[in-house]
């Protein structure tokens, strides 16, 4: 037989395809897999606030928390940092300290990069807050909010003095609402006092569209929408020279 059409012994593979060595070999033999190679850093930090929004008193160990001491450094880096141009805010809370969370409200309104928030499963109470102070703010369809009073838990002295706290503490709440979103005051009002929706409580509860409806939130959507209108605020803050 000539030596030309013998058939090659070598197994064929594919152009420049190398076998994998080392750490990559092991993990073919354990895993099945091979670890792909980093991705490039992202212009867009994502954070996370889920749980229980944890103020001045700590939290009982089992509840999920996420700590306003650790939100706070975050925002500070994410204003310094120059290789981040926007920030994704993805949202699943019951709420938690109100001063915690209006202190972390005021940080996102503040930043001078493009901010959006996603409200993912809930973003109930002090959560409200948070969500409107993105720049623009998404729900998922089956995601909820939870508009409601503030309440006090624990011994109460002093009833006139704590009902004039109260008070202002609603009054800083409402206003921040209405001015980072469209909803009327009225209408957030009458949504907070509303009886009916809560057990045992009054409040009202927004599932989804609602909340878009009644113009908390700006737009009905998931991460993908999320990211590409931050991008889109990232590209607009670029053609204004801001940085």
């Amino acid at each position: 037989m000539n030596k030309s059409t013998q058939p090659s012994t070598t197994p064929r593979t594919r152009k420049n395809c190398k076998p994998p060595v080392g750490n990559d070999l092991e993990n073919v033999k354990e895993l099945g897999t091979i670890k792909l190679p980093e991705p490039p850093p992202s212009n867009i930090h994502c954070l996370t606030i889920v749980g229980q929004i944890e103020g001045h008193m700590i939290m009982p160990p089992h509840n999920k928390t996420t700590k306003y001491e650790h939100i706070i450094p975050q925002l500070v880096a994410v204003e310094q940092n120059n290789h981040i141009e926007g920030l994704l805010i993805l949202l699943n809370t019951v709420g938690g300290d109100v001063e915690a969370g209006l202190a972390i409200a005021e940080m996102l309104s503040g930043l001078s990069k493009p901010t959006v928030s996603l409200v993912l499963g809930g973003g109930h109470s002090i959560g409200a807050p948070i969500a409107v102070a993105a720049n623009y703010s998404f729900i998922a369809e089956t995601a909820t909010m939870t508009i409601h009073p503030i309440r006090l838990t624990g011994l109460v002295i002093g009833v006139p003095q704590t009902y004039e706290y109260l008070d202002k503490m609603q009054d800083r709440v409402t206003k921040f609402i209405e001015k980072n979103s469209k909803i009327p005051l009225e209408k957030l009002r009458e949504l907070m006092f509303r009886t009916g929706d809560l057990a045992r409580d009054i409040g009202a509860v927004l599932v989804g569209k609602d909340a878009v409806d009644v113009g908390l939130i700006d737009e009905v959507g998931s991460i993908s929408q999320a990211i590409v209108k931050l991008k889109e605020l990232i590209s607009i803050n670029k053609a204004k020279g801001v940085h």
